[in-house]
């Protein structure tokens, strides 16, 4: 079992930037594909951004390509996503998840997860 949590959320203006993080209370943190997903209200959850292993491969949802990065540190047991010029629909509680089934490739589906944090709210105004 991993335990995972997350920080860095907060209320921002449309246009700026926030940098969530996902601290790991696991030694064995370089054996998880990680991801994080988003949920706003009144939708579900969706896949935004998953990074492999090695940190080889990323991918994200469309809406988020050019603006968001994904990145992670073996050392410090975290997973990053930068998040730059974002829009109000951008706000949603955004979750961080852990995946140790296929780790070498990016996860796209909440499936394929087994370990999740509690979430961070990220809201921005227009």
């Amino acid at each position: 079992q991993v335990q995972l949590v997350e920080s860095g959320g907060g209320l921002v203006q449309a246009g700026g930037s926030l940098r969530l993080s996902c601290a790991a209370s696991t030694g064995t943190f370089s054996s998880y594909a990680m991801g994080w997903f988003r949920q706003a209200p009144g939708k579900e959850r969706e896949f935004v951004a998953g990074i492999s292993v090695s940190g080889g491969y990323t991918d994200y949802t469309d809406s988020v390509k050019g603006r968001f990065t994904i990145s992670r540190d073996n050392a410090k047991n975290t997973v990053y996503l930068q998040m730059n010029s974002l829009k109000p629909e951008d706000t949603a509680v955004y979750s961080c998840a852990a995946g140790g089934a296929n780790p070498w490739f990016v996860l796209r589906r909440q499936q394929q997860y087994d370990n999740w944090g509690q979430g961070t709210q990220v809201t921005v105004s227009s």
